[in-house]
């Protein structure tokens, strides 16, 4: 408990003032207090599960404020202590938070079949919450991630449900967030409890395969250290990274359960010291080894909209070997580990009379969609619609396609054409006739890749026909074609 408290003082302590120091001090006395002869199911002092969930949120520097609520998350629900009390023992807004995941750890999430009106009811007041403040879920996953590495200690029922809202909502949301390092040990440690047998099959078709190419890249760090000083490029740092189980599973899937076509079990990254040091490394690399054709993803010039920003190539490397190779600036790895969490600003006013110090978050704006929710939770009047929205257009996997001037689409994968037109702008797809990717004509129902180039092209007055209903992807899409159809005979 004790180190557990002195990372969290060495991870806040420059940031902070005496007056806030003494405030942590008086938090971490009051969860101590307040979780007193507590323990959890695997034996443990319980009061270690806020120690750690407050660790995590104080690594990602969102603010003192955060920190508190994380240590304090459990207090109101598990010892009743009264939100008035938080309020006047520390301030509005750790009382805020500590509300907010209170209200999110009460959602019992079941599998869409056994879902009632009252629990999705619940579940679209947890994503509403994302909209609002976007502390509460993160701290939410903080928490998620410390019970899933005790999910041992539950019942099988447990772990399986807990595992399965995991996969299903959080992990997808962390991905959302951009916070691929905690969406992907969500993911890991919930796939054995809901897929167990898929599991031993992905550990197995592994087998030592993973370590042989961690112990080549090895071999391979000092060749590219050394070609990059020849070139006058001294990257920050060389590392792994190591495709995650689940993510292996799901590769298998693509690849017809051929482990020789997984090229990037085993990754290597290059932390340069900035973009123009990016593309010169990888010019660098394509001299040293020849690039696999198709290969080559430039997330800088176009990065996802979760924010994520790096150069990922594929080249045959020593021995013929194939491997992927990812460069970024140190930035970008941060952000590319914390997503949004990066973007944690502060802004201070003078502290003089009638001024207070304001900490606020200023979503990027490639985080457009937190707005989005917003916009359909007025499309969607019945509960049902709208989890059937977020659960297709939300959670799914996503593609990017770009519009003819460069904009970024976010779609989800399975998208069509009318997808894609309705969210540039609903006249657009009301009337649109044809549909051009990468300038071929392309039929109204093509399924989009992520890449391509997409135009539409209307005719004015025209309107939607009731079979593209048949085949888009999107229910927001359906809902917008239904409204222009409502009082038009259907054919």
């Amino acid at each position: 408990m004790k180190d557990l408290k002195k990372k969290i003082l060495q991870n806040l302590n420059d940031s902070l003032d005496k007056k806030e120091l003494d405030l942590l001090e008086k938090a971490f006395d009051f969860a101590e207090k307040s979780h007193s002869n507590q323990q959890r199911q695997s034996g443990e002092l319980f009061i270690n599960h806020p120690l750690r969930v407050a660790l995590t949120v104080s690594q990602m520097k969102l603010g003192l404020n955060a920190v508190i609520a994380g240590l304090l998350h459990d207090t109101a629900e598990d010892c009743q202590v009264p939100l008035t009390k938080i309020r006047s023992e520390f301030n509005e807004e750790v009382a805020f938070l500590v509300q907010g995941l209170t209200k999110v750890n009460q959602i019992k999430y079941k599998s869409q079949q056994e879902d009632t009106i009252a629990e999705k009811e619940n579940f679209r007041n947890m994503i509403l919450a994302l909209a609002k403040d976007l502390r509460i879920i993160i701290i939410k996953l903080a928490d998620r991630l410390d019970n899933m590495k005790t999910l041992w200690s539950l019942s099988s029922k447990k772990q399986r449900k807990k595992s399965l809202e995991t996969l299903d909502i959080l992990a997808p949301l962390a991905y959302r967030l951009g916070m691929t390092d905690i969406a992907s040990q969500l993911e890991d440690l919930a796939f054995p409890y809901v897929f167990p047998e898929e599991y031993k099959l992905t550990r197995k078709i592994l087998g030592k395969r993973r370590e042989e190419q961690k112990e080549y890249l090895n071999n391979l760090v000092p060749l590219t250290k050394k070609k990059l000083e020849e070139n006058n490029l001294n990257p920050k740092e060389i590392k792994f990274r190591t495709k995650h189980l689940y993510s292996v599973w799901r590769k298998l899937q693509k690849e017809e359960m051929d482990i020789k076509r997984v090229y990037d079990l085993v990754a290597m990254r290059i932390i340069m010291k900035d973009v123009e040091e990016c593309y010169a490394a990888l010019g660098v690399i394509h001299q040293m080894w020849k690039p696999v054709p198709g290969r080559f993803k430039d997330y800088i010039a176009l990065p996802k909209p979760n924010g994520y920003q790096s150069l990922h190539t594929t080249v045959f490397a020593e021995d013929g070997r194939i491997v992927e190779t990812q460069i970024r600036t140190l930035k970008m790895d941060e952000e590319a580990e914390w997503g949004i969490a990066a973007h944690w600003l502060y802004s201070s006013a003078k502290k003089t009379k009638g001024y207070k110090k304001r900490k606020s978050f200023c979503p990027p704006k490639n985080f457009y969609w937190i707005n989005q929710l917003r916009e359909w939770q007025k499309t969607f009047y019945q509960s049902e619609d709208f989890l059937n929205a977020l659960k297709v257009d939300f959670f799914k996997d996503r593609i990017f396609v770009l519009t003819p001037k460069g904009d970024i689409i976010d779609l989800p994968d399975g998208a069509t054409p009318i997808d894609f037109a309705y969210q540039i702008h609903t006249d657009i797809g009301n009337q649109a006739i044809r549909a051009l990717v990468n300038r071929k004509l392309v039929s109204l129902d093509y399924n989009l890749q992520s890449g391509e180039i997409v135009e539409i092209i209307i005719k004015k007055g025209k309107k939607p026909s009731s079979s593209w209903l048949g085949f888009v992807k999107m229910n927001e899409t359906k809902k917008k074609i239904q409204d222009v159809l409502k009082g038009k005979k259907l054919v």
